[in-house]
């Protein structure tokens, strides 16, 4: 019993870098709700989160949501089946189902809360507000994944008011940073599948990529291996995304299509683009 109010108390007495070390402790450990409490901590400390400490906020949220996200996925796929089989279970399937959406929503609205009231005001250079914003806007696109009606189209709004922020600011950013490239990448991700405008998705994916391509050998190697793994994100989403607009326009002739599409691509690229790729597929087999 000593022993364990001994070690209540040194957890109440812990540091900044006592609760950043429990953090990472959780994370090994893969308890993700002690992780995002400490890191809590560390925000409601006065000093600013370094790079690395907003990734550690990040990859506890990430987490935390992840499994409830892969949650809602698997009973949605298990409420069609039912659907069709006329099951008698389905009420107690989609109330199941609603419980997940409601811990979902409760971890975004506590991310959102975090971020609106504590880390967006605090940040103290471009990149560290492009991160939060972003971040915002991320998680109120995972809401808006697993809802509909006026629920969707309020976390769709707010997702989309806070891309476009993060976009206008991570414009004094390097073409190739990694932040820039990620918050591009997720946007267009957003215009695909919650907004519905390919198009739009299309041309922001296609737009970054080339912005990003003539700078990216520049960079230095751990730079430049973070940065072109979204570029190669960036590239296959384009190449699925032409994929599936080509099938809607003539179906029955995706494969023949997906080949010309990839044999097209190639035709048209820059030497500049040539020296990417082939970067990008070095890098994939010595990975």
């Amino acid at each position: 019993y000593q022993r364990r109010v001994h070690g209540i108390q040194i957890l109440n007495q812990m540091s900044r870098e006592d609760k950043i070390y429990m953090a990472k402790l959780a994370e090994q450990a893969e308890r993700y709700d002690d992780m995002v409490k400490h890191m809590k901590e560390v925000v409601g400390m006065t000093q600013e989160l370094s790079n690395d400490d907003r990734n550690l906020l990040s990859v506890a949220y990430k987490n935390w949501i992840g499994s409830r996200r892969s949650a809602w996925r698997a009973i949605s796929a298990c409420e069609q089946k039912e659907e069709a089989k006329g099951s008698k279970f389905l009420d107690l399937l989609r109330a199941y189902k609603g419980k997940i959406e409601d811990e979902v929503e409760k971890i975004c609205n506590d991310v959102a809360d975090l971020l609106d009231k504590s880390l967006i005001p605090k940040a103290n250079n471009n990149e560290a507000e492009v991160f939060y914003l972003k971040m915002k806007a991320d998680y109120f696109r995972y809401f808006a994944e697993c809802v509909t009606g006026e629920k969707n189209k309020k976390a769709g709004e707010t997702a989309h008011e806070a891309y476009k922020k993060a976009t206008e600011k991570s414009a004094q950013l390097p073409t190739t940073h990694a932040v820039r490239l990620g918050l591009a990448l997720n946007y267009s991700v957003f215009l695909y599948e919650i907004i519905n405008s390919p198009e739009q998705a299309c041309k922001l994916a296609k737009t970054t990529f080339d912005a990003a391509i003539g700078d990216l050998e520049h960079l230095e190697d751990e730079q430049y291996k973070e940065s072109a793994s979204i570029m190669q994100l960036l590239r296959d989403n384009l190449t699925l995304w032409t994929a599936d607009a080509q099938e809607e326009e003539n179906p029955g002739a995706k494969e023949k299509e997906e080949a010309v599409s990839y044999t097209h691509l190639r035709a048209h690229e820059t030497s500049l683009h040539l020296v990417c790729r082939l970067l990008l597929e070095k890098k994939k087999k010595t990975t």
